[in-house]
């Protein structure tokens, strides 16, 4: 079986909604205009790119001028760490948690190089930050700290208010990549109190290659890309119009369907934690129980290895993952489990589920009873499958 049938990869990306796909298509064709220019068609692509910061700040719940248009949520995370860094006179510290995307971990590592004092907060085992840990970590010249909205890999959500307010209280800025959790979850930006918050329109049914970063309004960055001067000079390049477009739009229509899509998604997700853990031996759920994203579901199945299981799948037509998308090449276990305390050995046995619009209960029940086959075959081909 070649094509995928039944698709539970949601959190590694998202089809372009029709809708979002119809507000696009003008501005590939007939206003293709750079939206930089003064003429006609120029004006045509800015308006267009004026009134989509507008959405896209109100659906966020800020101001347009604190809305900046990215090529994706790397580009963002990228863009709030650096540039924070960046605009300080002096070098100083810097917090992130040690399960985030690889973005922020390998931007902040970056910084380590050139001198910045950096530290990876650990967490508990369901993948949580717990106030007293960061407040101990706190010091005198942490400028900045990133903590996800919710983890990419386990759906952990944390506790983002009560970071803040701590944060807050230590003279420090927050920064919070909420690219899984951006439609999914409330995600307001003054009612959670951020100063920085990273999102990317491929995970929300929006296209690939377009991001936002919310700024608030006082806080200094540097670019890190220099060219034209776009994007008030924190970003230079021309803008994709037809992906800042599709970006506002994907945006609006997730933010207006979550109070009804999320609860039948996170209905089906419940069925498919339930039956999968009752119905196989040594299965387990990594992450939180309750505290976590209503798409995600993610086991760990004891004596078999993530990568055949993802094979398997596949061959019986279902696409799902063990982990972040952008880390799946590598054959390591995966950083985000080993920090909530999995051996590398239980850290290979993953797999992520993670539903989306389109599924359908029907689809829940075929994955129900493919699983339990594949674990089952792969167990019984394992040397450890009969090591209890």
């Amino acid at each position: 079986m070649s094509d995928t049938e039944i698709y539970m990869d949601h959190s590694a990306t998202t089809p372009v909604d029709p809708e979002v796909l119809e507000a696009m298509m003008p501005y590939f064709s007939e206003k293709f205009g750079n939206a930089s220019t003064i003429y006609a068609l120029g004006r045509k692509s800015r308006e267009a790119v004026d009134e989509a910061r507008e959405r896209t700040a109100k659906a966020l719940g800020g101001e347009a001028d604190e809305i900046i248009f990215t090529s994706g949520g790397s580009e963002s995370d990228n863009l709030a760490i650096i540039g924070s860094a960046l605009a300080r006179e002096n070098k100083g510290h810097i917090i992130a948690c040690s399960i985030e995307h690889p973005a922020v971990l390998r931007t902040c590592e970056s910084l380590e190089d050139s001198g910045f004092d950096i530290t990876f907060l650990p967490v508990n085992k369901f993948g949580q930050v717990e106030l007293d840990t960061l407040q101990n970590t706190m010091q005198k010249d942490t400028f900045l700290v990133s903590i996800g909205f919710a983890n990419h890999e386990i759906g952990t959500i944390q506790d983002i208010g009560a970071i803040s307010k701590l944060v807050h209280e230590n003279g420090a800025l927050l920064h919070t990549d909420a690219v899984q959790a951006v439609t999914k979850v409330p995600t307001n930006v003054k009612d959670f109190g951020v100063d920085l918050m990273s999102m990317s329109g491929h995970k929300i049914y929006g296209p690939k290659g377009v991001g936002a970063l919310y700024i608030k309004k006082g806080v200094r960055l540097k670019p890190i890309c220099y060219g034209g001067g776009h994007e008030r000079g924190l970003r230079s390049g021309t803008e994709n119009v037809p992906g800042i477009v599709g970006l506002a739009r994907a945006l609006e229509l997730g933010m207006e369907r979550m109070p009804t899509e999320m609860p039948r998604i996170q209905k089906m997700r419940d069925r498919l934690i339930k039956n999968i853990l009752d119905g196989i031996d040594d299965s387990f759920l990594n992450g939180h129980a309750e505290k976590r994203l209503p798409h995600n579901a993610h086991f760990r199945f004891s004596f078999i290895e993530g990568e055949a299981i993802l094979l398997n799948l596949d061959y019986m037509g279902v696409g799902a993952a063990t982990g972040s998308a952008c880390s799946s090449k590598s054959l390591k276990a995966s950083h985000v489990l080993l920090a909530i305390g999995l051996k590398p050995e239980e850290a290979h046995g993953s797999l992520r589920l993670t539903l989306g619009r389109r599924n359908t209960d029907e689809e829940v029940d075929k994955v129900l009873e493919i699983v339990p086959q594949v674990v089952e075959k792969l167990r019984k081909m394992s040397p450890l499958g009969h090591i209890k």
